[in-house]
């Protein structure tokens, strides 16, 4: 056998082994495949993390009542007269409005509340304490919580610029009234008793004084 022929048969030998090795690396390929993509969609997206919207929802009145509602412009309106009005910071107020108010009235203490009382109202309280004490009445009463509590409405009057929030609440206590005797004559001082109201309160905005004004009251 001429050199010439051992030399092919070599080269012939190491294209084979070659061959072999690649496939078993790369694998075998069969049937379809999608192109290459083109270098511009392999280059890296860059994402905005945020997005300025002007305009937008705000989302201290949205959170509470519906976008587009009258009670919605109507908040939007306080805003526009008391630009550091926060519904958010309102209804913390009105959380702690409930207990206080309503605990006094249970105790039959005024005094404590009057400022936060419009006259209708601390005359209807003052009523309904009187008729409580002439007929030997009294409450035992322990706050337990709010299960519950929502902005249910709002007004506002451009021309004054009276403002009016209804809040819907569903507070829990221990609640018992007593006769002379010392007998218990309506609910129970261990158990539970859910009370549902709705209180409306009311302010001018712009004024000076801060505090709102219990106007209102129902179920």
């Amino acid at each position: 056998m001429n050199s010439s022929l051992i030399q092919l048969l070599v080269l012939a030998g190491i294209a084979v082994f070659l061959i072999l090795k690649l496939r078993s690396v790369l694998g075998t390929r069969d049937g379809f495949e999608k192109p290459a993509a083109p270098v511009e969609e392999l280059r890296p997206r860059v994402k905005r993390d945020f997005e300025i919207i002007e305009g937008g929802a705000d989302h201290d009145i949205t959170d509470h009542v519906a976008d587009g509602s009258n009670a919605a412009k109507a908040l939007a309106a306080m805003k526009m007269a008391e630009p550091s009005f926060s519904v958010n910071t309102f209804l913390q107020g009105a959380r702690g409005a409930y207990e206080m108010i309503l605990m006094a009235f249970e105790r039959g203490d005024l005094d404590t509340i009057r400022p936060f009382l419009d006259e209708e109202i601390e005359a209807a309280f003052a009523q309904a304490i009187n008729a409580r004490e002439a007929a030997g009445l009294t409450v035992e009463a322990t706050f337990v919580g709010l299960k519950e509590m929502a902005l249910q409405d709002a007004t506002f009057d451009r021309d004054s610029k009276r403002a009016e929030v209804s809040v819907r609440y569903v507070g829990e206590l221990y609640s018992a009234i007593r006769n002379k005797a010392g007998e218990i004559v309506e609910g129970n001082p261990k158990e539970i008793k859910r009370q549902r109201d709705v209180w409306t309160f009311a302010r001018v905005m712009g004024s000076a004084d801060p505090n709102w004004q219990l106007v209102a009251t129902g179920d």
